[in-house]
């Protein structure tokens, strides 16, 4: 990483990453690394897109690309159903310290 980037904590059960004290769904780590990294690149290139898009005045092509990087994130698992299969809901979005995470995290932020 990049030097003063630092990694985002990941949640005991590694289905969130943290950044400023909100949860952020990961990835499904059941994908194939080969269709991980495909999907990747395709939320890579939508969001270039979007880039081009903006900077084009372009609602067309920015409503495509946007459809694009949605797509690719429900595929990767960070949107739509939940890759888990424990029943635990769905807490994206959701800032750490008012969820069951609160306790450890208190403790990550506290650096214990």
């Amino acid at each position: 990483m990049a030097a003063g980037i630092t990694a985002p904590f990941t949640t005991p059960d590694a289905r969130y990453i943290i950044a400023r004290g909100r949860l952020w769904r990961r990835s499904n780590p059941s994908l194939a690394p080969h269709v991980r990294q495909a999907l990747v690149d395709e939320l890579m290139s939508a969001r270039r897109a979007m880039q081009v898009a903006l900077r084009n005045d372009d609602e067309a092509s920015l409503r495509q690309a946007r459809a694009r990087v949605d797509a690719a994130k429900v595929e990767l698992g960070e949107r739509g159903p939940v890759w888990w299969t424990d029943g635990t809901p769905d807490l994206n979005r959701h800032m750490a310290r008012n969820t069951g995470y609160a306790e450890w995290y208190a403790k990550v932020e506290k650096g214990q």
